[in-house]
């Protein structure tokens, strides 16, 4: 890895080469969502508990500079549909690594989902962006969903995910994002198979915190480089206590049953 872009690496990844990303870039997407109503009062919380990344959107980057402190920024540079749209096509670049560059990013993320309908237009949307990053020494994050989130019951299975990694190495991501497969087993051997660190995401809000927590700590166990944690953070009731907890399992190797005496 090149000097500079080892530079915005390392404000990412600490030294352990773990990472702990917060993901705030949902109402991008759905607007007004609960918990994240004062994206500043997000960002303090979640310094305060140890993250080291966020992955945002360009609104929040340039709005609220000073309450991101030393946290790493990953911005979130496709989109271009929402929630509101009776008919949701395909997401497009909206940002590029000059956007990113002007605002101070560490890094950049894009969706990759490969299989599904939308592949077409995202797969060679992701290849440009690594390119353009290529360029300028800019990490590029990508999202490898099997299809994406049309069908993940049927298509997020452990062959598939490991698929879609690979496909993102391929393509000449630096770090993958993605689910967890469920067992350590099957995720250890997408970890093998893939070149690239892997960070789990944190999925759709649990109703138990001991669920989450168990998920990350077997993602470890099987080699992932991090999680990117974004509702079951900034939807709890204490955000900054939730991230401490799960800092807790990914720096500091604490077990389920100790990183859960953070949040009392």
């Amino acid at each position: 890895m090149l000097g500079l872009k080892t530079h915005r690496w390392n404000r990412v990844f600490r030294e352990d080469g773990k990472t702990l990303i917060v993901a705030f870039d949902h109402p991008a997407t759905f607007g007004m969502m609960e918990g994240g109503e004062k994206p500043g009062e997000v960002l303090k919380q979640v310094r305060a508990g140890g993250a080291d990344a966020i992955l945002t959107t360009y609104g929040v980057v340039t709005q609220f500079p000073a309450e991101f402190g030393n946290m790493g920024i990953m911005l979130r540079v496709d989109g271009g549909t929402s929630s509101l749209a009776k008919d949701r096509g395909p997401s497009q670049l909206v940002f590029d690594v000059y956007d990113a560059l002007r605002v101070g990013a560490d890094g950049v993320c894009s969706m990759g989902m490969p299989g599904s309908v939308f592949e077409a237009q995202t797969l060679p949307y992701l290849a440009d962006l690594v390119s353009q990053c290529g360029e300028w020494n800019v990490p590029v994050m990508a999202e490898m969903l099997p299809a994406g989130f049309e069908n993940p019951k049927e298509m997020w299975t452990p062959e598939n995910i490991g698929h879609a990694c690979r496909i993102g190495a391929e393509f000449g991501v630096d770090l993958i994002k993605t689910t967890y497969s469920g067992d350590v087993k099957s995720f250890r051997n997408i970890v093998e198979n893939v070149y690239v660190p892997i960070v789990v995401l944190g999925g759709s809000k649990s109703e138990d915190p001991a669920d989450l927590l168990s998920n990350i700590a077997e993602s470890l166990e099987a080699g992932a480089s991090g999680v990117a944690v974004g509702r079951n953070i900034w939807r709890s009731a204490e955000p900054g206590k939730m991230t401490a907890a799960i800092a807790a399992i990914v720096h500091d190797g604490a077990t389920v049953d100790a990183a859960l005496q953070n949040l009392k």
